[in-house]
């Protein structure tokens, strides 16, 4: 998997931009994003675009369009009983998906390809899984414990969510391999994809901070639950929200794809 035979093909800034912005705009109409998300979008697009050609942005536009329209059609058991964000990203969780496949385009130009691919095929892969696991009849199991814990919680893990995982990763691997007639992208794409989603299921379940309203007695994701009740904190690094799991998860499969494409 070498950067330099995986070089893409050019794409001028100018319609990187317009491009990006056409998209992010059609995000924010149908309220996939907001209006920092879609932001934030455009300019990861963009990084994206102008380093990494169509390759790149058939990569980003399959994880963002497949991500935004599975997460609308599955159950989020996470924002109904956590306390969760739901499907309408915003500027944070753009940023944790997407900021570290645009930073490494901004870093090693067009070579990027393989390593943004990567990247997307993390985040993609960690949606999915989110996503599909909403539609599992077993409970998720504790990744680090093995234990039975409620629909929705960081950390749990079904076969029917990894199942989605392997989808979603290789949907990106397969546009970006289509999009660049390379083959040898995919099977890294995929691979180090659920790895990823493997790191953000371990980071959720060890790391992420966990709160508790005791005005409703709900656990919760947040500081202030939705009540307006200032939440306890009961477990993990307090500061440590699901973005910032995300944007480790995406962030360890970046380097691992860079290291491997080396």
């Amino acid at each position: 998997l070498s950067p330099c035979s995986l070089s893409s093909s050019h794409m001028p800034l100018p319609l990187a931009l317009a491009l990006s912005t056409l998209i992010a705009v059609l995000g924010w109409r149908l309220r996939a994003l907001t209006g920092l998300g879609a932001l934030a979008a455009g300019l990861v697009g963009t990084s994206i675009g102008s380093m990494t050609g169509w390759a790149g942005m058939a990569a980003l536009g399959t994880f963002f369009i497949g991500s935004s329209m599975i997460s609308r059609l599955a159950p989020d058991r996470s924002a109904e009983r956590f306390d969760s964000k739901g499907s309408q990203r915003d500027e944070w969780q753009v940023l944790a998906n997407g900021g570290a496949a645009a930073l490494a385009a901004l870093v090693l130009g067009p070579a990027a390809l393989p390593v943004v691919t990567i990247s997307l095929a993390a985040a993609a892969a960690d949606t999915w899984a989110t996503a599909f696991g909403g539609w599992s009849r077993t409970l998720p199991r504790h990744v680090l414990t093995g234990g039975q814990v409620p629909t929705g919680t960081s950390g749990g893990v079904t076969l029917l969510g990894t199942a989605g995982a392997a989808i979603g990763a290789g949907l990106v691997g397969l546009a970006s391999t289509a999009a660049a007639g390379a083959p040898s992208l995919f099977s890294p794409a995929l691979l180090l994809g659920m790895l990823g989603m493997l790191v953000d299921s371990i980071l959720g379940a060890a790391a992420q901070g966990r709160f508790h309203c005791p005005s409703c007695d709900q656990p919760t994701e947040r500081r202030l639950h939705r009540c307006g009740q200032t939440t306890r904190h009961t477990g993990g690094l307090a500061w440590l929200t699901n973005d910032g799991v995300n944007a480790l998860a995406t962030g360890t499969a970046t380097v691992l794809g860079w290291w491997v494409s080396r």
